[in-house]
This record gives C-alpha cells, sequence and structure tokens, in this order.
C-alpha cells in the first residue's frame, strides 16, 4: 500500500478480501452475525403464539386483544426508527460498535418484557426491542456483505436472510410447550420472551470475536488497522488450507475522512443512483406487504375460512416456515451463478402468479386445507427467495458509505408501507368474512409483487460475483484511469508471487478458455437457445447498472478465469491421482475452500466440457484419450 498525498491512501484490501478461498473465518461471520435472523423469527413467532395467554385471567398482566395488537404496531414502528438511528451510526461509527449495541439493546429490552406487569410497560419494551431488532438489520447486512468474498456473497446472504425462518419454525414448535399446562397463564408468556434473551447471550459472545469491517476503516482514516485485521485473516486462510492465496486484483485510491454528512450522502446516492432507489423500494414494498399480510394473517385466515383450531395452527405455521427458509437454501447459489436480474425478477414474477392463482381458486371455493397450504407453501419457498434478494440488492448496490443507511432507510419504509397496510388490509377482509374480499387482498399481494420483478427487469444491476467497489464506487474514492492500475497489480503480482514464463502461459490458456466459453454462451443466446450457467451473464442490458457497465465485461472475465482455475485443479487431480469418488475429489482439491457450491458447479462444468466423466453415481474419472 502507498500513500500519494496525505488524506489519500492506494489500498488493495477490497481485492485481498474477495480473493480469499473460503474458511473458518467466513463460518465465523456467518455463525456471528447471521444467527441473528433466527433469533428475529423466534422472537416475533414465538410471541405471536403466546399473545392470546396474557390476554387470560390469571395471566398476571391486564391486557386486552386490542392491546396486543398495539404492541405489534409498536414493535414495527420501534423497527422502522431503530434502523434509520442505527443504520446512520453505523456508516459513522463502525459495523462493529453497532452490531454490539444493537444485539445488547434487543436482549436486554425482549428479557425486560418477560417482567411486564403493565399495558405501558410492555409497550415501552417492545419499542426498544423493535429498536435493536431493526438497528440490527442495518449493521448486520452491510458487515457481511463487506466480510464474505464477492464470489459467495449472494449465496451466503440469502442463506442468513432465509435463516428468519428456522427461527419461525423453532418458535411455532416451542409455542406448543409454552401453552401447555405445564406452565401456569402467568409463567409461559413470560419465558417466551426470556428465551431471546439467552439465545442472545450465545450469539453476543460469538460475536465478540469478529473483526470491524477493514473496508469501513480504511474509508476512516484506520488503515493501520484494517492492514492488521487483514493480515490476520490471510494468516489464518493459509494455516487453514496449507495453499498460498492466489495474487489479489487491482487496488483502488480513495479520500479518507473521518466522518461524512449525512446530507452529502443523501443528495450524492440520490443524484448518482436515482433508479437504484427506485428500485429498493419496489422490492422492498413487494414483499413487504405480502409477507407481512400473509404471516400475520395465516392463522386467522386458516382458522376462519378452512376450520383449523387454534391448537393446530402452530403446525400448520411451522410447514409454512419451513418452505420460505428451503427457498433461499436451495435457489441462493443461482443468483450467484444465473445472475441477480433473472433470479430475483423470477423469483417475484413466479410468486406473483402463484398468488394470483390462489386468488383465483379461493374466489372459485376450490381449495381445501391441504391444498391451500402446499400453495401457500410453494408460493413462499419462491418468494422468500426473492424477499431475501431485496435486502442482499441494497446492501450492495449502493457505495459503501452509505451501504449500512441505505438498508436502513428502505427497510423502514418498506416495512412502514407494506408492514402496515398488509396486514391491515388483510385482517379486514378476513374479519369480513367474505372470501372474495380475501382473494382481492392475495390479487393486491401479487400485483405489489409484480411491480417489484418489472422494477428488477428495469433497473436492475449484475452485481453477480464483482466486487462492492465495482458495483459502486465509493463516495471518496479518487477518479483515475483503471488501466495503470490494473498494470501496477500485474506487476506487483508477477514480483510477489515469482510467476514463471510457464505460470504466464498457463494464464493466458486459461484465459483462452474462459473466452471462447463466454463466446460459446453468447452464441446460444443470440441463437435464442439461453442457458444460464455457473458464472455471470453478460447480455441482459441494465439501465440501473449505469455506471458499472464499464467494468462489467471485465467482472465476467474475470469470474470465468476463477471457474478454469477451478476446472484445472479438478482435471489435474484425476490425471495425476486416478478415479475418486466425490468426497475425496473434493479433499484432494481442497474444494472446500472454494466456497459454498463451487466445487459441485465446477465439477459439472468440467463433464460438460468433457474434460471428466462420471464411471458411476458419484464417482469420476479423467476423459479416455
Amino acid at each position: 500500500m502507498t500513500t500519494s498525498r496525505p488524506g489519500t491512501v492506494r489500498t488493495d484490501i477490497p481485492a485481498r478480501l474477495d480473493r480469499m478461498p473460503w474458511a473458518g473465518f467466513h463460518w465465523k461471520v456467518v455463525l456471528g452475525l447471521g444467527t441473528v435472523w433466527i433469533l428475529d423469527g423466534l422472537e416475533v413467532t414465538i410471541v405471536g403464539a403466546v399473545a392470546s395467554r396474557m390476554t387470560e385471567r390469571g395471566s398476571g398482566i391486564a391486557v386486552n386483544t386490542a392491546d396486543i395488537g398495539t404492541a405489534a404496531a409498536i414493535y414495527v414502528a420501534g423497527a422502522c426508527i431503530g434502523a434509520l438511528l442505527f443504520g446512520q451510526l453505523t456508516d459513522r461509527l463502525g459495523r462493529k460498535k453497532m452490531f454490539m449495541v444493537t444485539l445488547g439493546l434487543y436482549m436486554a429490552a425482549t428479557v425486560a418484557t418477560a417482567f411486564a406487569v403493565q399495558p405501558w410497560y410492555l409497550f415501552l419494551m417492545r419499542f426498544l426491542t423493535g429498536m435493536g431488532i431493526g438497528g440490527e438489520y442495518a449493521a448486520i447486512n452491510s458487515a457481511i456483505d463487506e466480510l464474505i468474498p464477492a464470489r459467495n456473497r449472494g449465496r451466503v446472504d440469502l442463506a442468513i436472510n432465509g435463516s428468519y425462518w428456522v427461527g419461525a419454525a423453532i418458535g411455532s414448535v416451542a409455542a406448543l410447550a409454552f401453552l401447555s399446562p405445564l406452565f401456569s397463564p402467568s409463567l409461559g408468556w413470560r419465558l417466551a420472551f426470556a428465551i431471546g434473551g439467552v439465545i442472545g447471550f450465545a450469539i453476543m459472545v460469538t460475536r465478540r470475536h469478529l473483526p470491524e469491517s477493514p473496508r469501513w476503516l480504511f474509508i476512516h482514516g484506520h488503515t493501520e488497522e484494517a492492514e492488521r485485521i487483514v493480515n490476520r485473516i490471510e494468516a489464518e486462510v493459509r494455516a487453514e488450507t496449507g495453499q498460498e492465496l492466489p495474487p489479489p486484483g487491482s487496488a483502488i485510491t480513495v479520500r479518507q475522512r473521518e466522518a461524512i454528512p449525512f446530507r452529502e450522502i443523501t443528495r450524492v446516492a440520490m443524484e448518482r443512483y436515482p433508479r437504484r432507489m427506485l428500485l429498493g423500494l419496489a422490492l422492498f414494498v413487494g414483499q413487504a406487504f405480502l409477507y407481512n399480510a400473509v404471516t400475520f394473517d395465516l392463522g386467522t385466515l386458516l382458522n376462519g375460512f378452512f376450520g383449523v383450531t387454534s391448537g393446530n395452527v402452530p403446525y400448520f405455521m411451522a410447514i409454512f416456515a419451513l418452505g420460505n427458509f428451503l427457498g433461499p437454501l436451495v435457489m441462493g447459489r443461482w443468483f450467484d451463478t444465473v445472475g441477480r436480474i433473472p433470479m430475483i425478477a423470477g423469483t417475484y414474477l413466479v410468486s406473483a402468479g402463484l398468488t394470483a392463482l390462489i386468488a383465483v381458486l379461493l374466489m372459485n371455493k376450490a381449495l381445501t386445507t391441504g391444498s391451500f397450504m402446499t400453495l401457500i407453501a410453494l408460493t413462499f419457498f419462491v418468494a422468500s427467495a426473492g424477499a431475501s434478494s431485496a435486502y442482499l440488492t441494497v446492501s450492495e448496490v449502493f457505495p459503501m458509505e452509505t451501504r449500512a443507511l441505505a438498508i436502513a432507510l428502505f427497510f423502514a419504509i418498506g416495512t412502514a408501507i407494506g408492514g402496515v397496510t398488509g396486514p391491515a388490509l388483510f385482517g379486514q377482509f378476513i374479519h369480513s368474512g367474505n372470501v372474495e374480499l380475501v382473494a382481492i387482498g392475495f390479487f393486491i399481494g401479487a400485483a405489489a409483487m409484480a411491480t417489484g420483478g418489472i422494477a428488477e427487469l428495469l433497473f436492475g444491476v449484475r452485481a453477480e460475483q464483482q466486487s462492492l467497489e465495482n458495483i459502486a464506487r465509493p463516495l471518496t474514492a479518487e477518479e483515475e484511469e483503471m488501466e495503470p492500475a490494473e498494470r501496477e497489480s500485474l506487476l506487483r503480482a508477477e514480483h510477489e508471487y515469482g510467476l514463471s514464463m510457464e505460470g504466464r502461459r498457463e494464464a493466458a490458456e486459461r484465459r483462452e478458455r474462459a473466452r471462447l466459453r463466454s463466446e460459446r454462451r453468447r452464441t446460444l443466446e443470440s441463437a435464442g437457445a439461453r442457458r444460464f450457467r455457473p458464472g455471470p451473464g453478460t447480455r441482459l442490458y441494465s439501465p440501473g447498472a449505469i455506471g458499472t457497465s464499464g467494468t462489467a465485461s471485465r467482472h465476467a472475465a474475470i469470474a470465468e478465469e476463477a471457474l478454469d482455475r477451478e476446472i484445472d485443479k479438478v482435471a489435474h487431480a484425476l490425471e495425476h491421482y486416478g478415479p475418486a469418488d466425490r468426497d475425496t475429489l473434493a479433499e484432494r482439491v481442497h474444494g472446500r475452500a472454494w466456497g459454498p457450491g463451487r466445487f459441485r458447479a465446477a465439477l459439472r462444468q468440467t463433464v460438460r466440457e468433457g474434460r471428466a466423466q462420471e464411471t458411476s453415481p458419484g464417482r469420476y474419472d479423467q476423459t479416455e484419450k
């Protein structure tokens, strides 16, 4: 790293973070930061399930059903305010400080709720709990994106956001215990609140060992600390994988500033990225409307129109939650390979179509309890991946200085618009007892999701496998030509890693193979037989990608070369060591260090290109010559 003048620093930290193989450090990030979504799902579901117990005689608190509704609305309001407040502080004071503060606030408030005896105290604690959760959304998503390698960012983000539904499923089952005769009416609901604090404490212990985001540090003038953190991470990864790390890509130049005024952040973001602002708004409002409407009202819908007893509702909620979790888990990798635009638009539009189908069948009274829940589970299997991608989108398409604030802003607006109107509207339709009005509610939800899908087609950004700094250039970045920087990076790599003439020749051959693979894809696309394969696409034009189109092809080529390196390793391992099953082959090439799902994708592509063959199910050998 070199400094060209005071206050300006040239750094390759983003490139060093993005080129790291997947290792134990990244699992620590997932466990320490991502598990809070499980906690949120547990909190919302279990509290909703035991709320009726709080209104019973002998519960120890004098509240009625209206008070419970008020408490839920106050929780949502607290989440919106907390997101905005802590989102701004996260961009100003750092990711780690805020994700410790917000988790601490959540823990204290949710445990304190267990001691509520008066409605006003319950309302206050629910507001503070909501503030903690809202702040988590801003601090956590920004930290995850800045610590996870670019090639794995989409899949990891979606899986983490989707883990909310693991908590929801656990909460549905746990609610049965808290509602059982094992606990008195005054104890069961209090334990339901307290358990969130216990789990939060375990997360806090894990989270303490995570570092501050090096990207945030070097922009705010803490270059030496950022270097120490990245050096430590690299040392851990080298020791774990037993391999030298590949050379990093291009460096960037930034003007360091201790603080950036909020008005400047807002002005630049709105002037530079107005299309992305519209995109984020459409995605968040669409998913917030449909999700909050169905999630909050599914129990009453099952009870009022399908005759499901309240005691059996938690079982159906568990099925609903399971479908929501599996969606991002199964489809997440395609957001990094097929690409953001087709996958985000596809999940929004397909879920909109399924929601409209439910509405049509409701109007025709053609649904049973089983068919209704099957369609609901299928709809939200798809919609859950789309909803999670809304958080992914706004966390990566805005400059680093605005990232947490952008997440907070869209979360707050989406929740305030869709999260409030959805449940209120559906609640009124269900209360009317008119199935046709309920069907209209589903039609409105379908329209909201379709609007998000159309916005993605118009304004979406091809962010798959790209560095965050190339998707949205930091506000503090110095404007400069990229070619000299790339030449400097190449010369440094040759000097530091001692690339021989043979190594450079292999690299050139790899680039040629990657180029030919890209040409084959373009030929298929132009012939109308487009097939999405591992690696980002290059053909879809996106107005939202203005400002990044000059680097899109370069990063697509980099992604292709990375895939080709992985294919080479698989083919060479089979050539040198002989036939092997999938697990043995993965161990030989250190495939687990490539990131979740990447080894399997490379193995499939190796077979597809004729450089390996599957001799029996799960066993591979080199292609016969």
